[in-house]
């Protein structure tokens, strides 16, 4: 992946005032003055009673601004940059992305809040938001950890890694003393537990329910250490481990409960994104290469390639029933695999804007979320063969989007200079007379 960090590559609420500005399009006919700047970004959360009324999910005045939201949306359509290690690869794909079918209505908008102020390290990683809980989601804010709970609409800092951060417990390999202002560039959370990534390979363990950071260590001291993705899951053995994906074209696996390094794998290429079967045997490992791989848990030996995207991929995920995974890429595409035929992608599915930056199964397996660097994120249908797909709308980068474990929530994180927030959608239900019995 890129070493850029932060670059001005996305389009925020101040275009909005600069566009009208440009023109001379003021109220007024002239320039706008402080008082009606403030009132065009001044933003409030937005329920889903507001919204059925006609209120922007986003709280956007498009009432107040001389744009339409549709005219904004072609105009970020035609605008926006899709950051590419091949050129033109999101241009090269064709006649095999499968046909998809709008208009899929699986989650429906719940709330808006701009209390949480979702932010983004690295312009290419964004698995930022994690939701523990259909109420509880954890996410980046800047230097922090943010635990927001919908329930109680309280915000809290959980961890802050901008002043010095060491463990206060002793575990044999753990840096005692530390890290001082880590840029976090990747996140992951379950249950109680916490791993953070940083920009340097420093990874910080922690869990929730107790005070204080259980064990830091540094992956690597190479000039190329950037920790890409992290994946917490259960071991075949019966205790939690994770997954660390490196730019020095590492992957490493951690025992949490013995805080130990169990497996180094190694690779021609920086890993951005490795996920694990259900049935922990095998694992997705892709980065800046054109094919994905296969690899056995166990060894690390490659079992199969994954050959058709045409750029670097970001994101990886396997279906619930183990047979199927998928795999997104900066070609813009979202491809899905069956493990019993590899010779050629299940479907093919291309996004609005750009890369395809993260991929979420629901846990029961009927849906497939699939984010895009900004304004999209689409819900599949698996059960459907992903021919039909509800279409999330907004403005603005996206820090990550997480299904919570039972499926009833969707949290969506939006980094903007005015409009940041976190979406929060819920799971649609069509109960019939008869349910009221059961």
């Amino acid at each position: 992946m890129s070493n850029q960090q932060e670059e001005d590559f996305y389009y925020t609420a101040e275009d909005f005032v600069d566009d009208m500005d440009e023109d001379n399009h003021g109220r007024a006919g002239g320039d706008m003055d402080a008082d009606e700047y403030d009132m065009l970004t001044k933003v409030t959360d937005t329920s889903s009673a507001q919204a059925r009324k006609g209120k922007d999910i986003q709280g956007i005045p498009w009432e107040r601004l001389n744009i339409t939201r549709e005219k904004y949306r072609l105009t970020r359509l035609e605008q926006y940059k899709n950051y590419e290690n091949i050129p033109y690869s999101g241009e090269a794909v064709g006649k095999e992305c499968k046909k998809v079918e709008k208009g899929g209505n699986y989650y429906e908008f719940f709330h808006n809040t701009r209390l949480v102020k979702p932010t983004i390290l690295h312009f290419q990683l964004r698995n930022l938001v994690w939701a523990t809980s259909k109420h509880d989601v954890y996410l980046m804010s800047n230097y922090s950890v943010m635990h927001w709970s919908s329930l109680s609409c309280n915000l809290s800092e959980v961890l802050n890694f901008s002043g010095h951060v060491a463990p206060t417990e002793k575990h044999p390999g753990s840096l005692l003393e530390g890290f001082t202002q880590t840029q976090i560039s990747t996140l992951a959370v379950k249950d109680n537990l916490m791993v953070a990534g940083g920009f340097q390979g420093e990874l910080t363990f922690k869990h929730l329910d107790r005070k204080g950071v259980t064990f830091c260590t540094r992956t690597t001291y190479d000039d190329n250490a950037i920790t890409n993705a992290i994946e917490i899951y259960d071991s075949l053995r019966g205790g939690i481990n994770f997954m660390a994906s490196n730019n020095d074209c590492s992957m490493r696996e951690y025992d949490i409960e013995r805080y130990q390094l169990i497996n180094h794998f190694r690779f021609p290429w920086p890993v951005n994104h490795t996920s694990i079967s259900p049935d922990r045997r095998l694992i997705t490992v892709v980065g800046d290469h054109l094919d994905g791989l296969l690899v056995d848990s166990q060894n690390g030996k490659t079992v199969a390639k994954v050959v058709g995207h045409l750029d670097y991929s970001f994101a990886s995920a396997w279906h619930p029933d183990g047979r199927i995974f998928a795999t997104g890429n900066q070609d813009k595409t979202c491809r899905v695999w069956d493990v019993r035929n590899l010779s050629m992608a299940v479907a093919t599915l291309k996004g609005n804007l750009g890369a395809v930056r993260s991929i979420r199964f629901s846990s029961d397996g009927q849906f497939m979320v699939v984010a895009e660097p900004a304004d999209f994120v689409h819900v599949y249908s698996t059960t459907a063969d992903y021919r039909k797909r509800q279409e999330i709308d907004f403005f603005g980068e996206i820090s990550g989007v997480s299904l919570s474990p039972d499926d009833e929530s969707m949290y969506i994180g939006i980094w903007d200079r005015t409009y940041a927030s976190l979406l929060q959608y819920n799971r649609r239900h069509t109960y019939t007379y008869l349910d009221s019995y059961l």
